[in-house]
């Protein structure tokens, strides 16, 4: 890419892609191209056809997806199949027929088998069942890796695939019923706090393991890979992560420690855990020489306080 290139960000607006657009803007590059949903429904083939045709990308950054923690996932799960399948479809169909130079399709770690061997290896994808709470979702996922690779394969095209972990940041989903653990944990600790409630209610047992990941650093894996990588250098995809995890548990409390709340913590044993452990093994983009500078408190601090910008916004409004 060069800072001229036309640079198309599907989804713009949301926790990768914002985060996208301030990486491809901090490094120069002038020619960054946006829809939001209103202007671009991207479940639809015609209009995404039409759209490539007259704007005629060179480079796709496909961040555009359904998203959402275990509750969305668990009760809507023909949504997620459906939209996330017809979206990747359209977009890695049209870049093909519009010759991009080079696309690059962002997936989630919930496409490893639910009991993977930690740390998750790239070559331990379909290698066991899926955990049953966003089964859909992943599958939508892997068929974005597969058809990325089938095309690779078959047209001779350059679209890589990558696998975040759990990701967290500017911009992010602080609502209870379909955000992810730590927004959700920081909404929560955030007003029992102004209320001076003595406790906080965390869903599950605590005891899962998860690796987190601050979406700024996401966007500068994916920008590095996008400029110096090869699709047919990195294999079918490559994971990105930090390598280290935490528990549920130890999470609550670090969010507990930034937002400042002082009450206690109880653990709802009754709503589901999820996956036992998804932790990745970053080593092979390690050797490429990307690695995650973010902290995990220190995003914490960062995304609390983009929190606050959004109940600030809203109180304007």
């Amino acid at each position: 890419m060069n800072p001229n290139s036309k640079i198309y960000v599907a989804g713009h607006r949301g926790l990768v892609g914002s985060a996208l657009v301030r990486r491809l803007a901090a490094s120069g590059y002038r020619n960054v191209i946006t829809r939001t949903h209103a202007e671009l429904d991207l479940t639809r083939q015609d209009a995404v056809q039409e759209f490539f045709g007259a704007h005629r990308p060179e480079y796709v950054f496909l961040a555009a997806a359904k998203v959402g923690g275990i509750y969305a996932n668990s009760t809507y799960p023909a949504d997620f199949i459906v939209d996330n399948l017809l979206i990747t479809t359209n977009v890695v169909q049209a870049a093909h027929r519009q010759r991009v130079g080079k696309l690059l399709f962002l997936g989630s770690s919930c496409i490893y088998p639910k009991h993977a061997p930690q740390p998750m290896k790239e070559e331990y994808l379909l290698t066991g069942a899926l955990e049953p709470t966003n089964e859909a979702y992943a599958l939508a996922k892997i068929a974005g890796i597969k058809m990325c690779a089938a095309y690779n394969r078959q047209y001779g095209t350059d679209f890589l695939s990558v696998m975040p972990t759990n990701l967290y940041g500017l911009g992010d989903n602080y609502d209870l019923q379909n955000s992810h653990v730590l927004p959700a944990l920081i909404r929560k600790m955030h007003e029992a706090k102004l209320r001076g409630e003595r406790e906080v209610v965390v869903w599950g047992t605590g005891r899962p393991r998860r690796e987190f990941l601050y979406c700024d650093d996401l966007a500068d894996a994916c920008v590095f890979l996008m400029e110096r990588h090869r699709a047919m250098e990195i294999g079918e995809f490559i994971n990105i992560g930090v390598g280290t995890d935490i528990t549920i548990h130890e999470l609550a409390g670090l969010v507990a420690q930034v937002v400042g709340f002082t009450g206690q913590l109880a653990f709802d044993t009754v709503k589901p855990d999820g996956t036992p452990q998804k932790l990745l093994d970053v080593s092979r983009i390690q050797r490429l020489g990307w690695r995650a500078k973010t902290e995990l408190k220190d995003g914490i601090v960062l995304t609390y306080r983009d929190y606050l910008a959004t109940l600030a916004r809203a109180a304007q409004s």
